[in-house]
């Protein structure tokens, strides 16, 4: 018997109080209390807006595997990430040590199948959980010191936001280093008293933290050993379940609500939630109130955010308005949110009202600051979302009238001209007379019934702005030589509503989308190709019931693979950057095509910017954003910039008229003109195809 030499917590006494007696009422008063704290925090679950989250249970089965229990995100920031592993990893395979000591309790020689000691599988699982164990204890250390002496700028919390965090994580960290050392001290305890009666011990792996108590006690008193195994007991026991009523408290909620929250994520990026879930175009017009107003507006998903926030910073140190200083960060979006929730329905005492957010918890300017990048979203570790949640409040500021100056304007004309320039329709197409002896490109007229197989959709700015038509006509002519016929709607085409949608306007979004569709449908297409990401991502995953829709980069790489397009050798003295759109990287996952396309330049030289791929820097341009005059220290554009001339390169190359932009002026701004260039990769295609040189003119005699 493993406890020959000394009494087992079921047979021992506490302060002359029977063990096993604590052993039952501790963990049923600590569930009752728990089970009342959760029923309390589901409150505002059950008020909130419903939410679809049950389809594609494969898919999501594999995002808990791969993103909660795997961990996949961690490593991201290496440091944070590898301690989080260990410690996260421990306390999976110590839920089964955990399980077991709270039976044995209440009877001596409990074990879970497959793990008594004296099997193969049991001793195996003692050395593990002992590894993982002494593994936990230093990460718990090392993250306690990190938090509570280094302290990362991006655990900061300001005054005017709340609390910091800090010690409430470090008194965290010490209950579970309690845990390690309490359950180290049981079973050494017993080691000790063992081998003092002459028993073999159990083998324990040296350096491990039951190795080491072991040795600690080694020559104690019996009686000393038979104190120190049901004192470490009790220990264990008492933290564990307070551990467990702690959680519901504060940040640490995520520790129980971040494996659902995680196979209840998102999964369609680039995509944005409906004004309703369930409702028709009709019915919408029949609610009081559209978007979030109130915490309790949101759906119940996005409180299950809130309360899964694990305030890591990841989000707002990713954050590009958070970067050039605009009042958003992320994560206080999370964290006030979650204190007001608590506020409204707290664990005891009337809470306070449940009053409108913006203006008491959130402000205009920061809910308006956002560029819907989706920065904060790919790196959240736990998969919570913003950009719907932010959607939605600008959808209550709205539906209230809280529209800011600067934007008033452009969203009148996209309502009455179809493009926020407010210009006349039929001058949609006025880029092509340009080129037309170059690439005669078809202007459809629906009206008479024209139709066209492959559907170039320019979308306004590439339309409109007298600098970025440049772009259509660089896609236009280098299709054009491939052999491609180019055909647009012209006026039939509207604004593709891409950031209306985003910025709120959801009824002037739905009348754009039924316009285009329309016209679209009607041209017979059978693809559509775009220049423009926000485009492509709004066609693509905004819009239903069109056909497949193209970014540029992906054709013409296929042209150039299938031998319909040859480039020549680029500029030996240039050396390029690509620099990804989010709307094309983040929002599609379109990194590979555009860089191969630049490869395929003979000669290129092309080098990567620090931030690149999934962890690109926005350009601060998407969309309306180019009407939207934020406070901010400094342009996004300009970090941007800075970053492709630490990188060596003298020309940035980007596949998004908003980000050429962006770009171009910052360029400007930095000093950097007639040093640095900006070019989209239409236009870089365009200026290095070979063309059939034209017949010679026979001259005169």
């Amino acid at each position: 018997m493993e406890h020959l030499a000394l009494l087992p917590p079921s047979g021992a006494a506490f302060f002359g109080i029977p063990v096993w007696f604590l052993a039952v009422v501790i963990p049923v008063a600590a569930i009752c209390i728990f089970v009342r704290t959760l029923a309390l925090r589901l409150q505002p679950l059950m008020k909130a807006a419903p939410d679809v989250r049950t389809d594609r249970i494969f898919t999501r089965t594999w995002y808990m595997l791969k993103f909660a229990f795997g961990q996949y995100k961690q490593p991201r920031y290496w440091t944070a990430g590898v301690l989080h592993i260990a410690i996260f990893a421990g306390f999976i395979i110590l839920s089964a040590r955990s399980i077991t000591l709270v039976f044995l309790g209440v009877t001596d020689g409990f074990y879970l199948p497959g793990l008594n000691p004296e099997s193969f599988t049991g001793a195996a699982y003692n050395i593990l959980k002992d590894m993982a164990a002494t593994a936990v204890l230093i990460a718990c250390a090392l993250a306690a010191v990190r938090r509570g002496i280094f302290k990362p700028e991006r655990y900061n919390v300001p005054p005017k936001i709340g609390h910091d965090h800090t010690g409430e994580a470090v008194l965290i960290l010490g209950m579970i280093s309690g845990l390690m050392l309490a359950d180290g001290f049981f079973e050494g305890s017993l080691a000790a008293a063992q081998a003092a009666q002459g028993i073999t011990p159990h083998f324990l792996l040296p350096a491990t933290v039951p190795w080491f108590a072991s040795k600690l006690l080694a020559g104690a008193s019996l009686e000393s050993l038979q104190a120190w195994h049901t004192n470490a007991y009790m220990v264990h026991e008492v933290i564990f379940f307070t551990f467990l009523n702690v959680l519901p408290l504060g940040k640490h909620f995520h520790v129980i609500t971040s494996i659902p929250n995680v196979w209840l994520a998102k999964l369609d990026k680039g995509t944005v939630k409906p004004v309703r879930y369930g409702l028709e175009r009709e019915q919408l017009d029949e609610l009081e109130s559209l978007g979030v107003k109130k915490v309790t507006d949101f759906t119940w998903k996005h409180i299950l955010d809130f309360y899964s926030c694990a305030d890591c910073g990841r989000c707002s140190d990713q954050c590009p308005a958070n970067a050039v200083g605009r009042p958003l960060s992320p994560r206080f979006i999370s964290i006030k949110c979650r204190d007001k929730l608590f506020r409204i329905f707290p664990l005891k005492g009337e809470g306070e009202p449940n009053d409108e957010l913006i203006g008491s918890v959130l402000s205009e300017d920061e809910i308006w600051s956002c560029t819907t990048c989706g920065a904060c979203e790919n790196e959240c570790p736990i998969l919570i979302q913003y950009i719907d949640k932010i959607v939605d409040l600008r959808r209550g500021l709205v539906d209230a009238g809280n529209v800011p100056q600067s934007l008033q304007k452009p969203l009148s004309a996209l309502e009455k001209r179809g493009n926020p320039y407010g210009k006349m329709e039929k001058k949609r197409a006025e880029w092509t007379k340009d080129i037309k002896d170059e690439a005669p490109v078809r202007v459809l007229d629906i009206a008479k019934g024209d139709t066209a197989d492959t559907l170039y959709f320019v979308d306004s700015i590439t339309s409109f702005d007298d600098q970025i038509c440049s772009i259509a006509k660089a896609a236009a002519r280098a299709l054009t030589t491939a052999g491609e016929e180019v055909a647009v709607l012209g006026p039939a085409e509207k604004d593709s509503g891409h950031e209306v949608r985003r910025f709120g306007e959801e009824f002037l979004f739905m009348d754009l989308k039924d316009q285009n569709t329309e016209a679209i449908l009607s041209s017979g297409a059978k693809k559509i190709i775009t220049t423009d990401p926000h485009a492509f991502n709004c066609l693509k995953k905004d819009y239903e019931n069109l056909p497949p829709v193209e970014h540029i980069s992906t054709t013409l790489l296929r042209l150039v693979r299938q031998g319909r397009l040859h480039l020549d050798a680029a500029d030996p003295e240039k050396i390029y950057t690509y620099h990804d759109p989010c709307y094309l990287g983040r929002h599609n996952d379109l990194y590979e095509d555009p860089r191969q396309l630049l490869d395929s330049i003979p000669g290129l030289k092309r080098v990567e910017m620090a931030r690149s791929r999934d962890t690109s820097f926005c350009c601060g341009g998407g969309g309306l954003m180019l009407f939207y005059e934020p406070e901010e220290e400094t342009r996004m554009g300009s970090i941007r910039v800075d970053m492709a001339n630490k990188a060596g390169a003298n020309v940035i190359v980007t596949a998004c008229p908003f980000c050429k932009v962006n770009m171009e002026d910052a360029i400007k701004t930095s000093g950097l003109e007639g040093k640095m260039v900006a070019v989209d990769l239409a236009e870089l295609i365009d200026a290095h195809v070979v063309r059939p040189e034209k017949k010679a003119e026979p001259q005169a005699a």
